[in-house]
């Protein structure tokens, strides 16, 4: 049976993830909401500059690097079912701990998205979107299934390179996991909202359709499955690949 502690830990770890990065994202649109009409005509003028989309990066990537240091030492600070998956996948995890975690990080991301409603009340969903993730412009399934894809590839593989690699403890690499998790957003938050992380792409859409009913739910029924299944392949693929390229040179 999966310690308790454990549990705890990856249900305050993706809580402090996904409150801090998609209440930077309501908090950034609730600013802009207010503020005057750009100058300008996009298809991906989606309420967030560019320089918004860095502070986001950033408030994703500052949360994680905190929720790292003070819960890597007790669970290995997954905090994102696609890792808890990778890790398992290549036999660095517990198959008893599967499932626990996977649901544990799900938790805290529920009471992460419950929370910004409880602050802000019903416009954290109708004008900011609960921080969640969609399409933007006129980008593809395909495209975002690559964008979701390469996004958490990344993000593994740095994980395989500090967290896992035996010479590196978790506490040592989360400055490093941070900071690439940040990057990711700032270069494909734009696109797909840089989901990265089904837990945390789950439950805004979840909490978007409790608040807006019908209105919301088509982006359930449609983009969940990408955003669950493209960072699931690219964490898996990522870990395996990570294996192959340092399998001889004792890592």
């Amino acid at each position: 049976m999966t310690e308790l502690r454990k549990i705890l830990a990856e249900i305050i770890g993706s809580f402090i993830l996904v409150f801090f990065g998609t209440a930077s994202v309501v908090l950034t649109l609730f600013i802009n909401n207010g503020a005057s009409a750009p100058t300008y005509n996009s298809i991906y003028n989606i309420g967030i500059t560019m320089p918004d989309w860095i502070a986001i990066g950033l408030a994703f990537g500052l949360a994680l690097t905190v929720a790292i240091y003070a819960f890597g030492s007790i669970s290995g600070a997954h905090f994102n079912p696609a890792v808890t998956i990778a890790l398992w996948a290549t036999k660095k995890f517990d198959t008893k701990d599967l499932i626990p975690y996977i649901i544990a990080q799900i938790i805290g991301s529920f009471i992460a998205t419950f929370a910004l409603l409880a602050i802000s009340g019903p416009q954290a969903s109708t004008i900011g979107a609960l921080g969640g993730v969609g399409p933007f412009g006129d980008i593809t399934m395909i495209g975002m299934f690559i964008a979701e894809f390469i996004g958490t590839f990344l993000l593994m593989y740095v994980i395989m390179g500090t967290a896992v690699d035996t010479k590196s403890g978790v506490a040592d690499a989360a400055l490093s996991i941070g900071l690439v998790l940040a990057g990711i957003v700032i270069a494909i938050g734009n696109y797909t909202g840089s989901g990265v992380n089904p837990a945390r792409a789950l439950t805004p859409m979840v909490g978007n359709y409790l608040v807006q009913g019908s209105a919301a739910a088509g982006a359930f029924v449609y983009y969940i499955p990408v955003y669950c299944i493209a960072p699931i392949v690219g964490a898996v693929v990522a870990a395996f690949l990570y294996e192959y390229m340092h399998k001889e040179v004792g890592m």
